[in-house]
């Protein structure tokens, strides 16, 4: 590591770690990483692997991620001998998604878009959810005006009440870069390409020079509706 990376990030990563212990520990009961295998994800397993913390992952296969998502998800369950549990959406209603709105009525309206989400998205979330006393993400407050109200652990009232680990809530972008150089964690083959924020194919672009992280999601939306669902924003700071 960098003397910089070091001088910048070493109290963030002991935080994060310690953010992550009170949080399992908290849960009491199996808690497991919502894992999109983006950079911020694949550090949040790298700080428990390194931290001997027990975190179980998860990922949601929507039916239309990039290849390279794959491509990652493999490289990661390598390098930390992962056992990934994938969910899917229900066929039925993909099928019945598609034939009665065709295949990119998501670009019509920001309500088809949020059903298609719904389908794809949430309602296998909340299956992998049912199964948890407790989850984490890799959001960080400086990705979205949508996620600046983060805290470290919530309570998530849009999931039951279920404790909500988010350990990288206060880490800027070139902290977890330069974590994920140090460690030479595997990074997504779309982020080498300008793709800081990964989502489906055909919701995902590249962004150019200045450009927010998240101007390539839903990118014909305005910023303050470009959430899938997965994070809605009823959770209260479990720090009480």
């Amino acid at each position: 590591m960098s003397s910089t990376a070091a001088r910048i990030d070493e109290d963030h990563i002991l935080s994060a770690e310690k953010i992550l212990r009170q949080g399992l520990e908290r849960a009491g009961g199996r808690v497991a990483l919502a894992c999109s295998f983006s950079i911020e994800d694949v550090t949040v397993i790298d700080l428990a692997h390194r931290a001997g913390l027990e975190l179980g992952v998860f990922a949601i296969d929507t039916g239309r991620l990039p290849e390279e998502t794959y491509i990652a998800a493999e490289s990661v369950a390598q390098r930390y001998d992962l056992q990934i549990d994938w969910y899917f959406p229900r066929a039925e209603a993909v099928e019945r998604l598609q034939r009665d709105k065709g295949l990119f009525s998501f670009r019509e309206s920001l309500e088809n878009r949020h059903q298609c989400c719904a389908v794809r998205k949430v309602e296998p979330l909340r299956r992998a959810l049912a199964e948890l006393s407790g989850w984490v993400t890799g959001l960080r407050r400086l990705q979205s005006v949508t996620r600046q109200d983060l805290h470290p652990i919530e309570i998530d009232r849009a999931h039951g009440g279920l404790l909500k680990i988010n350990p990288l809530c206060d880490w800027n972008h070139d902290q977890v870069r330069d974590y994920a150089e140090s460690r030479r964690i595997p990074v997504h083959p779309l982020h080498r390409r300008g793709y800081p924020s990964i989502g489906c194919a055909p919701c995902t672009r590249a962004v150019a020079k200045g450009e927010d992280i998240r101007a390539g999601r839903w990118w014909w939306e305005s910023p303050e509706h470009k959430e899938c669902g997965l994070h809605r924003q009823e959770a209260k700071s479990g720090q009480e």
